[in-house]
This record gives C-alpha cells, structure tokens and sequence, in this order.
C-alpha cells in the first residue's frame, strides 16, 4: 500500500487502515510487515499536519505506482482537499494509467474527484460532507447510505470507524479470512461489516436497525429542498412502495411519506430559528411548494406558527416541541 496524505488528514482513517494492515500482517503480536506493507509517500519529505495537529513525517518520494498494488488518499479537512498539488494529482494519474487501484479514505474521494479519476463510478461519502461533494462534483454519482463502496478499481469509504472494515475487505481479498478476523477481533470490532452497511443514522432514528429503512432515511435526507417520490426512494432500496410503507411502520411507527414531511419540518424548524432567511425561502428549501402548505403543517406538528418562532415568542415552547417530536418518532 502506498498512502498519499492530504494536509490536514484524519488521524483516525490513516491509523486505523495502517493498523488493521499491520495487525493481518503478521502471526501474534511481532507486527512485522510479511503479509501487509506500506509506505506513506510525497512530492518532499516534510511533515504532514493532521487534522488534531499532529505531524507525520513520510517514508518515500512519489516514484513509479506500479510499485504498490493499491494507493490509498488519506482526506480529512476540506480545506486541505481544494487544491492538491500538481504533484499529487499527476502521481494518481500515473497510478490509474497503470491499473492501480485507487482509494479515498474520508474526504479523500474529493481529491480523486479533483484529478478526474471517479467519471462513471459510484462515490462513498459521508453524511457529513455529502452537500459539500454534491455541489463541488454535481456530475458524480455520490452516496453516503453505506459504509464504503468498492466499484472496479475505485474503493472509497466514508471516513471514522468505516475505514477498518474496508481495510479489513482488502486484507480478507488478499491474506484471508483469518487475517482479517484476527485485525478486526484485536481492535475489539465484533467481526467484519459489509460494504452496503448504513452509515449512522440521524439521531431521532437511532433505534432504528432495518437496514433498508436506515437507507431510505439517508435518501430523504440528502434531498430536502426536493423529495425524492417515494417509488424511487423504493426502488433505490429494491422494494416495492407497499413493501417499504410496512417496513417504515414496523420500524418508525409512521409511513415514508409523514417521515419524510417531519424531516423537512425539523430542519425548517432550525432554520427559523437560526437563520434570516425569509419564511417563504425556507419553504422553498424545505421542499414545500407554497407557503401556506409549510406554515400549517408547521403549525400542526409543532403546536405554535413559525412567525410566532421567527419573532422570538417561543423559544422554550420551542425546544419543548423539538424534543417531544424527536422522542416520538424515534420510539
């Protein structure tokens, strides 16, 4: 593995890829590189800040990619995505040219995306960055419903925990199952979880454990000024739209629809609280067609009208409201 850090990378998505390699790579605890090794490679060999401060210092030069069977981005801050270095992008050029694998650990997809190198694949992203890449990269296929995606030869993953269970993907593929269960078992994770795992959840669904509700939530979510239809919604997460309304129900006690209303509630809800943007702007930004359809939903699913919000009369009430419709529709 070569890895390529990006100026302000996160810790834990480097450390933790690196040492699930290192604990598959050899019997017991000696950690020598037999069966996994890696280098950390740069244009220069000067310290790369991590993103909790941190520096580290690279092992190699960029040189010939073939060398490695995989080159891993490590992301992390954004800021440090905007603009790789020309050295960089023409390394991972090189790297695809020669069928190397590429992958993005956290926000390293958007390093990938800047050079060019992920047209027609699909895209792990988090959760927490999925506006940010949708509007950077609107022509790329992005998702932030699964823990990582592998698609050909561009591996990507969403950043936190997610890059163990990649790492551990790669070490199964590669070293075997035992390998990679004895990584996985000694950094105290139960057993390896698969590609199309859920990201985390909002936390008014976190009880929630029906994956394929999890994954419609995430679609309702990306989309909040304009709802996906429900059909698709069910067709993204292969079922029909009668098998999905029961599912929602088992697991959420509401149907897709009246979730999905109360999602763009909520988040109408913050912005009137917290921004100037006019009421009819958040309507609009909420998915609402006309002013007057949000403001009496509003009205009845919070108990009081956003203006009355908007002019500060509420606030208590308000926290009030937010708290009991998060309590209610997560049990």
């Amino acid at each position: 593995m070569g890895f390529v850090l990006m100026p302000g990378f996160t810790m834990v998505a480097f450390s933790g890829f690196v040492d699930a390699l290192r604990l598959a790579a050899d019997e017991g605890d000696r950690s020598r590189p037999i069966h996994c090794r890696w280098r950390v490679l740069a244009e220069e060999l000067r310290p790369v800040a991590a993103s909790n401060g941190v520096e580290l210092m690279p092992t190699a030069r960029f040189g010939d990619p073939a060398e490695f069977d995989y080159v891993v981005v490590v992301g992390g801050l954004l800021q440090g995505t905007r603009r790789p270095s020309r050295a960089t992008v023409e390394f991972l050029r090189l790297a695809a040219s020669r069928a190397v694998p590429l992958v993005g650990l956290c926000t390293g997809s958007f390093v990938l995306a800047r050079a060019g190198l992920l047209q027609d694949r699909r895209v792990c992203v988090s959760w927490f960055h999925h506006q940010d890449f949708v509007r950077d990269f609107p022509g790329l296929q992005a998702e932030s419903h699964e823990m990582f995606v592998v698609d050909r030869d561009r591996l990507t993953c969403a950043g936190g925990t997610s890059v163990v269970h990649l790492a551990a993907w790669l070490i199964e593929r590669h070293c075997g199952r035992a390998a990679a269960s004895k990584a996985l078992r000694i950094l105290l994770e139960e057993g390896a979880l698969p590609a199309r795992t859920p990201q985390p959840q909002p936390s008014f669904a976190e009880r929630t454990d029906d994956p394929r509700v999890r994954q419609a939530i995430w679609l309702m979510e990306q989309s909040l000024s304009s709802p996906v239809p429900l059909p698709e919604v069910a067709r993204s997460v292969n079922m029909s739209l009668r098998h999905l309304e029961r599912r929602f129900r088992a697991a959420i006690g509401m149907g897709p629809h009246e979730f999905s209303v109360r999602l763009r509630l909520r988040h109408a809800h913050w912005l009137t609280q917290h921004t100037r943007l006019q009421l009819s702007q958040i309507a609009l930004e909420c998915g609402f067609g006309d002013c007057a359809s949000f403001s009496r939903r509003f009205k009845e699913v919070f108990g009081y009208p956003a203006s009355s919000l908007r002019r500060g009369k509420v606030v208590a009430e308000a926290e009030e409201a937010l708290a009991g419709l998060e309590a209610a529709e997560a049990g």
